[in-house]
């Protein structure tokens, strides 16, 4: 993932409108590498993400993962146009207690109104949850 990639309006615009939607902040997401197509967003485990088995929650991974597709698909489109997901299939492949969640959202096909997108999430290197979901321009 390269920031040098991408147009420098579109990467001040994904670094400002991060920083400005109130959901992200409540559940303490990072932005991390910016690239075209690519974006990388944290997520500090803490007890208040946790189910009460001790597990971070899937809603809670289940964001992660759509605010980095979200984000990846906002380096790709113009500046005036707005998109939302149509669906969102997630494989969680391991329980996290602790630690520091990456998702890494790409965009794997691009159309004129349909995103498709991959996501990995890893802890400290190891994948936990797999997904894939799309989005929409809207009219």
């Amino acid at each position: 993932m390269n920031e040098n990639d991408l147009d420098p309006a579109r990467l001040k615009r994904a670094r400002d409108v991060f920083h400005s939607v109130p959901y992200a902040r409540f559940l303490g997401l990072e932005l991390g590498e910016v690239g075209s197509g690519e974006v990388s967003i944290h997520l500090n485990v803490r007890d208040e993400l946790k189910q009460n088995q001790g597990v971070v929650h899937g809603g809670a991974i289940a964001s992660l993962i759509d605010t980095a597709a979200a984000f990846a698909v906002l380096t790709k489109i113009d500046l005036a146009e707005r998109v939302t997901t149509t669906d969102l299939t997630i494989h969680y492949l391991r329980a996290i207690t602790t630690g520091r969640l990456t998702a890494t959202a790409r965009i794997v096909r691009s159309g004129r109104r349909l995103f498709v997108l991959s996501v990995e999430v890893t802890n400290a290197g190891v994948l936990v949850a797999t997904a894939v979901t799309s989005y929409l321009k809207m009219a």
